[in-house]
């Protein structure tokens, strides 16, 4: 019998070389089609990347959002860590009879870590079974492919402390504190005879390696590529500001197409994102288009463009993107890479070139991914904020409406509707661009609001903003800032008639060109007035000032209402002295909340101003959803579904509120509305932070 270790021996290296012959060429695979994207601009900043991989890869941040979910995968990603000393000497366990790692006394302690180690994971794949099968979270799929990699984690712990149970048998050891699972589990089984224990500790010792090998192999070919990509994925994140949207240079001559019309058109770290998605659910479940009956699922565009990627490039590459090769026989890309190798053989005999081996006429946009989703979002980032793995979505979304917009010209009615009117009067509605300082009007000469003509002394440009300077509600927002500006003896001015839009609308539609030439005007308008610094009521336009006009060369500092307000009122210049007798909810703007992480500025105004009671939403901060204005769809119609504002309404009336706070003319304008759907306009009013702080003065 002293040929069996040997024959042992060979069968674990021809398994072994084996194993990793597939899995090398799964991930070759991957990387080859990931490589497929054009380069991106990375900035290299070692020290913020590897802050944000301790933070998100180690600590879990983004995971512990849902505190059980995050837990358990906690449990389950240490876990596989302190195992892999384990399945080293397991391993080795099998090849030399009785071996130990060379930890000496420490050994028996390391030894309890492991079997205390696999006890956990086994109690942590039971919580995910039960959270996906039996609690049945909506947002996690159920079926063989979703519970797989729970029958390989619970079958390969249970083939760990099997293996360790009669390898104690085997070598005749006695039943230790210090192994106590095995020693259990070895305890019905002490009459074994060494033999006996000896093959049945080699059936699950194979039995371990095999799991262990397939579940290697199947990882990157599931959405447990995760655990490989994910880290990438963080690594390789744009350092730019949250939702910062790439530019076109529209001087370069040799693009013919703008936007992303197909896969490969994408970045290289967009693509990793694909690979990274972890299926969790997280980004569907808190997206508003999704939660009202659209037909976008954040999650679902992700793995659409994932399967769409693997697929192309198979035929790009001729490769095989599913091993072992003959359990995947009917696999759609499998059967394309085998037609482009063959099609790529044939040309080569005949001294040919293929350029893409096989003809393919699947459409990204279309046939992958529909109109219908990429006019849905509303570019909230509720998704980005969710995602573990911090996907972004957003400017997959918006590449793909430029694609439509500036290359097909395809986009809805209302839409092109509205960039007409901004094209040619400044504004969506198209109104008379004379008429934007008509809203002074209604101050009735008390307040003085001068425009940077008239006067070169101001600290402030008051930005007042398509909405603030049009729309009958906002106008009144706008009022109360002067009054409130007044008040605290700021200078300011405004631009008057000669303001322009600030390029939002334009861009989150998909019009980068129109965009850029509004900024570009924008930005000389404010170097020509010597322009220092900016406030506005308006988080869309504070945004794209703040975060997206620096790379055209604005050199202003940027403000939110809400942020000065907050400031003026802690020292003193502003002082909230008369009750105002309401039970507040503050509904958080997306642009505000997410995209410039300005939470506390407008509730700690609110908490000063005598008799108000704030009463938070269920969803409010981070998790805030969107009142359904952002993306251009404060300018288009829903035809799906329940409207988002009148959803995020009823989520407001819950909390028995006698107004409903803002500090966006957009989101207080979708929220009036909804208030009105719902016919509650007489028991709660809607109201910015800046009107009920005005009432307190």
């Amino acid at each position: 019998m002293d040929w069996l270790p040997l024959l042992n021996l060979i069968a674990f290296f021809l398994v072994l070389a084996y194993g990793l012959y597939l899995i090398a060429h799964v991930l070759y695979s991957r990387y080859l089609f990931i490589k497929l994207g054009k380069k991106g601009d990375i900035k290299d900043d070692f020290r913020t990347r590897l802050n944000l991989v301790i933070e998100n890869v180690f600590l879990q941040k983004k995971l512990l959002k849902d505190k059980k979910s995050g837990v358990m995968h906690v449990v389950m990603f240490y876990g596989f860590i302190i195992l892999q000393f384990g399945a080293i000497e397991l391993i080795l366990k099998g090849l030399i009879k009785g071996f130990e790692l060379p930890f000496g006394s420490a050994h028996p302690y390391f030894s309890l870590m492991q079997e205390i180690t696999t006890f956990l994971i086994l109690a942590a794949v039971a919580y995910a079974f039960y959270r996906r099968y039996i609690e049945k979270l909506a947002r996690l799929k159920r079926g063989f492919k979703a519970g797989l990699v729970l029958i390989f984690i619970s079958t390969l712990m249970a083939s760990v402390l099997l293996s360790l149970a009669f390898e104690q048998l085997w070598l005749g050891h006695e039943p230790s504190a210090f192994a106590p699972i095995s020693s259990l589990i070895a305890m019905p089984f002490a009459g074994m005879g060494a033999t006996a224990a000896a093959s049945l500790f080699y059936v699950f010792w194979w039995a371990h390696l095999l799991i262990l090998l397939a579940f290697a192999i199947y990882v990157p070919q599931s959405k447990h590529a995760h655990l490989i990509f994910a880290p990438f994925n963080v690594w390789f994140k744009k350092l730019d500001p949250p939702g910062k949207l790439s530019s076109i240079d529209f001087e370069d001559e040799t693009q013919e197409v703008f936007g992303v019309g197909r896969i490969e058109d994408f970045t290289q770290t967009q693509l990793i994102d694909l690979y990274a998605c972890v299926e969790c659910g997280r980004c569907t479940n808190m997206c508003p288009a999704s939660g009202t009956g659209k037909m976008l699922s954040p999650m679902d565009l992700i793995v659409k463009m994932r399967d769409h990627l693997t697929e192309k490039g198979a035929v790009v590459t001729s490769r095989t993107p599913w091993m072992p090769s003959f359990a995947f026989p009917d696999a759609s890309a499998n059967q394309l890479a085998v037609q482009a190798g063959q099609l790529a053989g044939e040309a080569a005999a005949a001294g040919e070139s293929t350029g893409q081996a096989v003809a393919y006429d699947v459409n990204l946009i279309g046939d992958v991914i529909t109109e219908q989703e990429l006019w849905a979002c509303t570019t909230c980032r509720n998704c980005e904020d969710q995602c573990p793995v911090m996907n972004e979505h957003v400017d997959k979304i918006i590449d793909m409406r430029r694609y439509l917009v500036m290359t097909e010209g395809s986009m809805p009615q209302e839409a092109q509707r509205a960039l007409n009117n901004i094209e040619r009067q400044g504004n969506p509605w198209g109104i008379n661009r004379k008429d934007r300082t008509k809203w002074i009007e209604g101050l009735n000469g008390e307040y003085e609001v001068p425009t940077v003509q008239e006067t070169d002394e101001f600290e402030y440009l008051f930005w007042v903003g398509a909405m603030g300077s049009y729309d009958n509600r906002s106008i009144k927002i706008s009022q109360a800032f002067v009054k409130l500006m007044h008040q605290a003896g700021v200078k300011f001015a405004i631009l008057g008639n000669e303001e322009k839009n600030s390029g939002d609308t334009a861009r989150r539609i998909g019009n980068e060109f129109l965009f850029q030439q509004l900024a570009q005007e924008n930005i000389a308008l404010f170097e020509a007035y010597g322009v220092k610094k900016i406030v506005t009521c308006d988080p869309h336009a504070f945004n794209t000032f703040k975060n997206e006009y620096p790379e055209f060369g604005l050199q202003a500092e940027v403000y939110h209402h809400s942020e000065l307000l907050a400031e003026w009122v802690k020292e003193g210049r502003l002082n909230p002295s008369k009750e105002v007798n309401e039970r507040v909810t503050y509904h958080d703007s997306c642009y505000l909340g997410r995209y410039n992480e300005i939470y506390d500025k407008p509730r700690q105004i609110l908490e000063r101003i005598p008799g108000v009671e704030i009463a938070e939403m269920q969803r409010s901060g981070c998790d805030s959803m969107c009142c359904g204005a952002g993306g251009g769809m404060m300018w288009m119609e829903e035809h799906e579904g329940t409207r988002v504002n009148v959803a995020r309404t009823e989520q407001a009336l819950e909390v028995n509120p006698t107004a409903i706070a803002s500090a966006c003319p957009y989101c207080l304008t979708m929220m009036n509305d909804g208030v009105k759907m719902k016919e509650a306009e007489e028991q709660v009013k809607t109201r910015d932070i800046a009107e009920i702080l005005a009432d307190a003065i």
